[in-house]
């Protein structure tokens, strides 16, 4: 699944801490088990600066990148396990407070193994 959200609360998505907080509270809202810390770096230049987010979890990763330049986040949740999508998207609502998200979603299948061809 991925969010591509516009004008954000410049403040919110400029603050580590908060980013931080909001890769905790995810993991736990859509059921999922973090892989230690959320890991959360600054950098970039001029009109691409910003925070990017790495947060490892059981099942796969959540990764973002917040542009400070145009408020936007970027925000991907990966998992070979199902979770609610609208949580995801609620939980974002509230921590980033976008006026508009774009959301993706793509449901990832296991190959069927058993045709094989020659």
């Amino acid at each position: 699944m991925t969010l591509d959200c516009g004008i954000c609360n410049p403040a919110l998505i400029r603050d580590a801490e908060h980013i931080k907080a909001f890769a905790r509270d995810l993991v736990t809202a859509i059921g999922m088990k973090a892989f230690g810390d959320p890991i959360v770096v600054h950098f970039g230049t001029e009109d691409k600066m910003g925070y990017t987010l790495v947060q490892l979890i059981e099942t796969s990763n959540i990764t973002a990148h917040f542009s400070e330049d145009t408020s936007s986040a970027f925000i991907n949740v990966f998992s070979c396990r199902q979770f609610d999508k609208q949580i995801v998207r609620e939980v974002v609502k509230n921590y980033f407070e976008p006026e508009v998200i774009l959301m993706h979603k793509v449901d990832r299948v296991v190959p069927d193994y058993s045709f094989r061809p020659i």
